[in-house]
């Protein structure tokens, strides 16, 4: 609304410039993503108000109590602070060195349920481990800025003498954007941060083993994956439960769990799996935590194998899950993707100012109290003439006038001077005093070196780092198992036979699974009338198929759970076989093999997008994904990408448009649109897509593109018929 009630148009680019903007930025910088010291301004607002309230050393409080006092420098809810205090608590679990020592019912970290007592009830301190994340907090050694209603100040930074930000998991939802860190070994990590200073080529791997977390479990170690992730800041690893067979009761004992899962999340798959007959070998299955832990209790039934039942569980159930890396950590202001290298480094060079500033003004304090005893040196050469002057002096405000004439010392040395009380005034005392100069001057000296020379600022850090490490490390929670020691293929999930076979998909849905010889005998393939053959592929019974269909979704299935058919035959109509949305029709079909290469989607305004076909990969065996591809416009082909090759775009204008693959960068979101390849004319679409291998495009030249996106060019008459061949989809 205008003046005067009139409505005013406001372009959509200003809106979300003026409206917008501001409040995802907010979301970016004030709220989601951790910065160099590990923590959230949640966290640190929390942190910093516990230890104001005497919390380090003191006795425990009510939780309510903090929550109110943090409300000064968090303007939010108290329900938003005290959940932020829950994830940060011991009782908890979340964390493999918690900040908040906590008393009373916190809830777990591996429950989805189990819910935390109210504020009122539960009490909490600060850990010892806090001592190092405000480690000389009060000597200037970081930024104060003001409060919300600027009655306050709080530091922008915790100048952590260790990095938690690779200590402490965390996680955040941004606008547009995401983090999450996992947590790695204190100890591990104080080694790699010291490894990296003294050789900044190091190996990160041989100091920082893998990922760990406060719920145990075994991590399934690849190097190559670790390694990227360490270098990159993106990239995923498994985890998996631990477990033990009771074989005086038949049963497996679940104690830890993997980090992303949750007690409930696993027991309601493995009940799903048994209503559906496909965990014949349990007959139940149940939580059994209590005080001692975490535990699950699986009844095997009578002859179960529980080494092949557990491969099968780890496949088919949470008990293994992956963990996604996204080391996205605000730098200076700004989100940055950073691996572990980087980190390390941009939290050495962080941590070296902290301690440069921590030395200047150590050296400040110094100097003035070396000032103020070089007055007390000169005092002490004659002090009754001092005496005399201050008993002499007939006004207050003379006393340090004449001092300073008297003994030639500036205004602050001759306050201190006035200031000594009478009982002090004895050669004792001051002598004392004067003594401490010749250590002040040392200590001086030294401060001035460690500030000139950045190595000694280093070796500084260095000692804190060993400091760190001695008091508070502790063993890992989480084993490392190599992961090319465990089984490729669990022979638990079916006994699959494995044997060639052909696959046939019509256009309308009919499925055949048909053997060579029983190809060999038959005749030809029934259609349905209007129908006709899609894909043909030579596979084997143990294979897998994914399927795309016009609604954005992927179907995942398995060529054994169809029967063997005949060409005589229609087959399985695979809208109904896979419970397909009303409606719903298959546009392409793949075989997953081993989630190699990618695929190629083509829209109609021109764009492409090529997601890696591992995208579609799933720990557990889901039978539908949806988002599997961009709904912003319309679909006109799918082409697996094996290796590079050469493609053609068509337009409804006639236009052809040739370029390499390579072009189209790898996305890993499914639902991306890509990137735009093709120029279009107005009320003009791309018609289709094919790899020019298999076009009859003789002219090749004519229509290769030196840059993209290019409008393509128009096709000559002799390259017509390569339209003909092409997948319209």
């Amino acid at each position: 609304m205008g003046l005067h009630g009139q409505v005013v148009e406001q372009p959509i680019t200003d809106t979300l410039e003026i409206n917008y903007m501001p409040y995802a930025m907010s979301v970016i910088i004030s709220r989601a993503i951790p910065e160099i010291d590990g923590f959230k301004p949640s966290h640190r607002k929390l942190l910093y108000t516990m230890y104001q309230m005497k919390l380090l050393t003191g006795n425990r409080t009510k939780s309510a109590n903090v929550v109110g006092a943090t409300m000064k420098l968090n303007p939010h809810g108290d329900q938003a602070i005290y959940e932020t205090m829950v994830r940060l608590s011991k009782g908890y679990g979340a964390l493999l060195h918690p900040p908040v020592d906590s008393k009373g019912n916190f809830g777990k970290v591996y429950s989805r349920d189990m819910a935390y007592a109210a504020s009122r009830y539960t009490e909490v301190k600060l850990e010892g481990i806090c001592q190092e994340l405000f480690r000389d907090i009060d000597k200037n050694v970081v930024n104060f800025v003001p409060n919300y209603d600027g009655t306050l100040t709080e530091p922008q930074l915790l100048p952590t003498s260790f990095p938690n930000i690779l200590v402490s998991a965390n996680m955040g939802i941004a606008v547009g954007m995401a983090s999450n860190l996992c947590g790695f070994n204190l100890g591990e990590v104080c080694d790699a941060a010291i490894a990296r200073i003294q050789d900044p080529e190091a190996d990160l791997l041989e100091t920082l083993k893998a990922p760990d977390f406060p719920t145990g479990g075994q991590l399934l170690y690849e190097r190559r994956e670790l390694s990227d992730i360490y270098r990159t800041g993106r990239g995923s690893f498994k985890v998996r439960a631990k477990w033990r067979y009771v074989k005086e009761e038949n049963l497996i004992e679940i104690y830890e769990i993997p980090y992303t899962t949750t007690v409930e999340a696993i027991l309601d798959k493995a009940a799903e799996l048994m209503k559906t007959g496909k965990l014949k070998e349990v007959s139940d299955m149940r939580d059994e935590t209590d005080l001692s832990g975490l535990k699950l209790a699986i009844d095997l039934k009578r002859g179960t194998d529980p080494e092949v039942l557990m491969q099968k569980l780890f496949k088919a159930t949470p008990l293994q899950d992956s963990f996604a890396c996204n080391f996205n950590v605000l730098l200076e202001g700004m989100p940055r993707v950073c691996g572990v290298g980087e980190i390390l480094d941009r939290w050495t060079d962080w941590r070296a100012d902290c301690v440069a500033r921590c030395a200047r003004f150590t050296l400040g304090q110094k100097e003035d109290k070396l000032h103020l005893l070089t007055a007390l040196e000169a005092i002490l050469l004659d002090m009754d003439r001092a005496i005399a002057i201050i008993r002499n002096t007939e006004q207050d405000a003379q006393v340090v006038p004449n001092l300073m004439e008297a003994f030639s010392l500036d205004e602050v040395q001759a306050e201190y001077v006035a200031d000594i009380r009478l009982r002090t005034i004895n050669k004792e005392y001051i002598l004392k005093r004067t003594a401490e100069q010749e250590q002040l001057q040392k200590d001086i000296e030294d401060l001035k070196d460690l500030l000139s020379k950045p190595r000694r600022i280093r070796q500084e850090i260095i000692r804190q780092l060993k400091e760190v490490r001695k008091k508070y490390a502790q063993p890992r929670h989480t084993e490392i198992i190599q992961a090319q020691d465990l089984p490729k293929d669990s022979p638990a999930l079916e006994a699959v036979a494995d044997y060639p076979v052909h696959l046939f998909l019509s256009r309308e849905g009919y499925f055949k699974k048909i053997t060579p010889q029983s190809l060999r005998m038959s005749g030809e393939q029934r259609y349905k009338e209007g129908d006709g053959p899609a894909y043909h592929f030579e596979t084997t019974n143990a294979a897998e198929l994914l399927l795309f269909t016009d609604r954005q979704q992927c179907y995942k299935t398995w060529v054994h759970t169809f029967d063997d058919s005949k060409a005589s035959v229609l087959g399985d109509y695979l809208p109904a076989k896979l419970e397909m949305d009303e409606g719903e029709s298959i546009r392409f079909a793949i075989l997953a093999g081993d989630y190699a290469g990618a695929l190629l989607f083509f829209f109609e305004n021109g764009k492409a997008a090529r997601v890696p076909l591992r995208a579609y990969q799933t720990v557990t065996r889901r039978k539908k994904l949806t988002g599997a591809y961009s709904d912003k416009s319309p679909l006109r082909a799918i082409l697996p990408l094996r290796e590079e090759a050469e493609l053609v775009l068509y337009s409804t204008e006639g236009r052809a448009l040739v370029f390499p693959s390579q072009e189209v960068p790898e996305k890993t979101t499914r639902s991306t649109q890509g990137v735009q390849v093709m120029t279009l004319k107005r009320n003009h679409t791309v018609k289709t897509a094919q790899f020019l291998q298999d076009s009859k495009i003789v002219n090749q030249g004519r229509y290769r593109a030196r840059s993209l996106p290019a409008a393509g060019a128009l096709l000559k008459a002799e390259d017509q018929g390569a339209e003909q061949l092409s997948m319209d989809l």
